[in-house]
């Protein structure tokens, strides 16, 4: 049950979960989470923290970039909850404000940073 309630608890930070809506989309890189939601990095590493430490982001390193996404793939509570969070999250205006940062910001490298 401590699992349980520790994934839950992560559901209640306004930061975390507009990162979880920004890996509703796949998978992404620091710096992108960085420009989508203009937060320092500091700021979005430790909430990733948060997120990876009580199962709900896995990451991935590339050479020094960082990867998450949603562990829905090995965390059955994930899987289950995705659907919820999409329906909640993806209609918000600030959700559509992020991604259209992330586009632009994914549209402006000449060539991938990471």
């Amino acid at each position: 049950m401590k699992n349980e309630a520790r994934l839950f608890k992560a559901l209640a930070d306004e930061t975390r979960l507009r990162i979880l809506a920004l890996l509703l989309e796949g998978e992404l890189c620091v710096c992108e989470l960085i420009a989508a939601l203009e937060l320092p990095q500091s700021t979005v590493s430790r909430h990733l923290a948060t997120l990876r430490n009580c199962g709900w982001v896995t990451d991935r390193r590339q050479g020094v970039w960082m990867y998450y996404r949603l562990n829905d793939d090995r965390n059955l509570a994930v899987k289950r909850i995705k659907p919820l969070l999409v329906t909640l999250l993806c209609n918000l205006a600030e959700h559509a404000a992020a991604i259209d940062r992330l586009g632009s910001f994914q549209d402006g490298q000449k060539k991938p940073l990471c």
